[in-house]
């Protein structure tokens, strides 16, 4: 449980500083943060209407007679009633008004202007309205019921709606209308007078307490934010979305949701007070209150209707993802893989989909397809026919997992677009599947999913599986997901996330000239890879379960064989040379000619090393080599080969002995 509850606070403070966040940060600044500010009024609740805030309560002894603002004060009528003996001609009519330091002054009617009363610095109503201000637990309110109802809606949302049969969108729809409804109250205050009616009685119990008016549909407005928020995917979002789908849900399940939850809250909050901040502390703000209301008004509007147009995820694929190398160092943990269970349900039917390795450089075996299963509808399809893997034998396919909202996919479907058109009149052809499974409950609603596609410019089939029964079978976790499947129906290729385009379209380009001999094939798409990259070259793994980076020839396969360097190494991959017999561990070196050429981007290169033997390590950079010799003894560790003074760019090259045992290479 301890472990689930800080992969979930990871992985949302993550997201809380994504670029899917930066749509929500205008409505959290205003709504959350500005609107949350000291104003120096007095609570809620504590004056007389029309006594131009001050309390009834000071007037305490004062005669009858004495009228504010034009009438006697509120709770201080004599027995006479209006027109009564005390109020008598003569009477004197004083208007109060409130000072700075608290105290009052008193202008009378006969036109003698009182003067007025010395401000006393920190006086006790200074010192009630800096109470007030301080309650004013506006920011903390908004976030709570954001992470209220993201945790609630994302796990038993779509659970709900299924079960009272509403539409799938009902709850984003119905938090667009609250934004706007918010929106119109802060430009016109009636609107917001009205909105707050159904509140009213439990505004007043809070009141009672001291609370500060701002805080008044703070939690409310929280609650239509977390139906709104739509964080990138990545894998502890894909486990609960998966449970949540599937009704599997249990106290890991929630643990889990809510440390999301409250992770990707975190940077939000934090955002909020900010916002509170800055309208404490700037004058600008302080004079032109009403200015900066209807100013948020006016964002929490325009949010609404570019929520309504899904206008934010063209921002967000315009924008680099600055976090997506630490998202992908969290997918690739094998704790985190465990944990959140990402290996899937393990069948016959899908037990050899492990003999693939993520994004591998060349062609595997990996056993049959599974067939597509339990789909709703069929989208770009004649008719809307169901497709199969069985009918599309003779065809290279491309099961492609995705989901429109997903920025990640959003960012590989033009390479997918550009494959279908490019090669699906080849040969026998070429043929693409989308499964779209959701992650969001709108995102299972068939008229989102149409429009979603045409905003993206899908033409290939779309499946919807709105049951995770296709996404189950391929025990897949991850959104996108490609997997490869050849012409007699074998999955040949696995890609996990975004990248790797060039590899599957070399692949692609392959299956498709085996499939038929002899075809003439079109010039390779050219589609820019917005992929976000890492400064550093990820860790590399030897073992046969583990390898994702192999660029060398042959296949990297379980056994011992005789590996061929490649002559042009690309950046962050590595081959093998001379004969290596390669495990579930690692690779232990066979012949005297054996040797690794790794292509690496960092300042330091470790690498784990077992057996005896001598390793001798050549570094070259800048157009220079060194060398080091690595005695190798006892039991497997982490050895150096370059301790660098800042990052470069270059070549590690390892003589490695026989008998010694290549685990892992490390950078950093």
């Amino acid at each position: 449980m301890e472990t689930l509850i800080v992969i979930g606070l990871l992985g949302g403070l993550i997201t809380g500083v994504s670029p899917c966040i930066l749509p929500m940060l205008p409505v959290i600044f205003f709504a959350g943060g500005v609107q949350g500010a000291r104003t120096g009024e007095p609570p809620s609740g504590t004056s007389e209407p029309g006594t131009g805030g001050v309390s009834p309560r000071l007037f305490a002894g004062v005669p009858d007679a004495v009228r504010v603002g034009g009438r006697p004060a509120a709770g201080l009528r004599g027995r006479g009633g209006p027109g009564g003996a005390q109020e008598a001609a003569g009477t004197r009519e004083v208007t109060a008004r409130p000072t700075r330091g608290g105290t009052l002054a008193l202008d009378l009617s006969t036109g003698d202007a009182a003067e007025p009363a010395t401000p006393v610095d920190g006086g006790p109503g200074r010192r009630a309205s800096r109470r007030a201000a301080r309650r004013s637990w506006r920011p903390y309110l908004v976030i709570a019921g954001l992470v209220l109802s993201f945790s609630v809606f994302t796990l038993l949302g779509s659970l709900l709606l299924t079960a009272l049969g509403l539409p799938q969108d009902l709850l984003r729809w119905a938090g667009i209308v609250l934004l706007v409804a918010i929106g119109v109250g802060m430009i016109v205050p009636r609107v917001e007078e009205v909105l707050e009616r159904p509140f009213r009685r439990i505004a007043a119990l809070g009141a009672r307490r001291g609370a500060a008016r701002q805080d008044r549909g703070a939690f409310v407005l929280g609650l239509g934010l977390g139906v709104l928020y739509v964080p990138c995917a990545g894998p502890v979002l894909a486990a609960i979305t998966v449970a949540g789908a599937t009704g599997n849900i249990g106290p890991g399940t929630v643990a889990l949701t809510v440390s999301f939850a409250v992770g990707a809250a975190v940077p939000l909050l934090v955002f909020a007070l900010a916002g509170r901040r800055v309208a404490e502390r700037v004058r600008g703000f302080q004079r032109h209150t009403r200015g900066i209301r209807v100013t948020g008004g006016v964002v929490m509007i325009a949010l609404a209707g570019a929520l309504a147009l899904n206008l934010p995820a063209a921002l967000q694929r315009a924008l680099p993802d600055y976090t997506g190398a630490l998202q992908q160092r969290v997918d690739e943990n094998d704790a985190v893989r465990e944990a959140l269970d990402l290996g899937g349900l393990v069948t016959d039917e899908n037990r050899e989909l492990s003999n693939c390795s993520n994004g591998a450089p060349v062609l595997e075996d990996c056993g049959t397809a599974p067939e597509l299963r339990g789909i709703d509808t069929w989208l770009n399809t004649p008719g809307g026919e169901a497709l199969t893997l069985e009918g599309l034998r003779g065809k290279v396919v491309l099961v492609d997992f995705w989901t429109y909202s997903c920025i990640n996919c959003q960012r590989a479907i033009p390479h997918v677009n550009a494959w279908y058109d490019r090669y699906r009149d080849v040969g026998a052809g070429f043929e693409v599947v989308g499964v779209h499974t959701p992650e969001f409950a709108f995102e299972r609603e068939t008229r989102n999913v149409v429009a979603g596609a045409q905003d993206l410019g899908v033409t290939y089939p779309v499946a919807q599986d709105n049951a995770y029964a296709t996404w189950t079978a391929y025990r897949n976790r991850y959104w996108p997901a490609q997997y490869l499947v050849d012409a007699d129906g074998t999955v040949r290729h696995i890609r996990f996330g975004e990248g790797g385009y060039e590899d599957t379209e070399r692949l692609v380009r392959e299956l498709l000239e085996d499939a038929n001999p002899g075809v003439e094939l079109p010039a390779p798409t050219a589609v820019g890879d917005t992929t976000p990259q890492d400064e550093t070259t990820p860790e590399t793994y030897f073992s046969i379960k583990r390898v994702v980076n192999y660029a060398g020839e042959p296949r990297y396969a379980a056994g011992q064989q005789d590996f061929t360097l490649a002559d042009d190494q690309r950046q962050d991959t590595f081959s093998l040379g001379g004969t290596w017999d390669v495990d579930f561990q690692g690779a232990t070196a066979v012949s005297d000619d054996a040797r690794v050429r790794l292509a690496y981007r960092s300042t330091d290169v470790f690498t784990v090393l077992g057996g005896e033997g001598t390793v001798t390590a050549r570094v070259t950079k800048d157009g220079r080599t060194t060398t080091r010799e690595i005695d190798v003894s006892g039991s497997p560790t982490l050895y150096p080969v370059l301790e660098g003074d800042g990052p470069t760019e270059g070549l590690v090259e390892l003589d490695v002995p026989p008998g010694v045992q290549v685990f892992t290479a490390t950078f950093g």
